[in-house]
């Protein structure tokens, strides 16, 4: 995979990173690509928070991975700082060459030099793949998660 960079994401990749976040049952059910300035606002507020990191794998000038990696200081863990990476998402050309592993790993390092202890991530009950990806990866299915979805 050395010809993959990782880098933060620009609004140049948003048409991309919003294609990837979709180009699943579940995304094509969440995400609008007819709303691009939803995006956009998005996208402000994520560059805006320096606990953000959006970032993209760029293979030859094209967004071909992505995901957000959010750090978060607490007070339990004895003052603990983890991260919580979300919207994991590969380009279907991508898929099964490595790089959804270069970039958990990515995240995971990236983690440990932001100073977090631990880190987090969700996946949909309904990924079964996903799940024994990252138990592959080291990650322990220790907690049941919960969501409430507000209009």
């Amino acid at each position: 995979m050395s010809d993959i960079v990782i880098r933060p994401a620009t609004t140049d990749d948003l048409v991309a990173i919003v294609a990837m976040l979709a180009d699943d049952p579940l995304g094509a059910a969440r995400e609008d690509l007819d709303h691009p300035q939803t995006y956009a606002a998005a996208f402000a507020r994520v560059s805006a928070d320096p606990g953000q990191h959006l970032v993209v794998a760029d293979r030859d000038g094209r967004a071909v991975g992505t995901l957000q990696l959010s750090v978060i200081p607490g007070i339990s863990r004895r003052g603990a700082t983890r991260t919580i990476i979300e919207g994991v998402r590969v380009a279907r050309e991508e898929r099964g060459s490595g790089l959804g592993t270069e970039l958990i790993t990515w995240a995971v390092d990236e983690s440990r030099r932001l100073g977090a202890t631990l880190v987090q991530l969700t996946s949909d009950a309904s990924r079964t793949d996903a799940r024994r990806f990252y138990e592959r990866l080291g990650f322990v299915a220790s907690h049941v998660g919960f969501k409430l979805q507000l209009d």
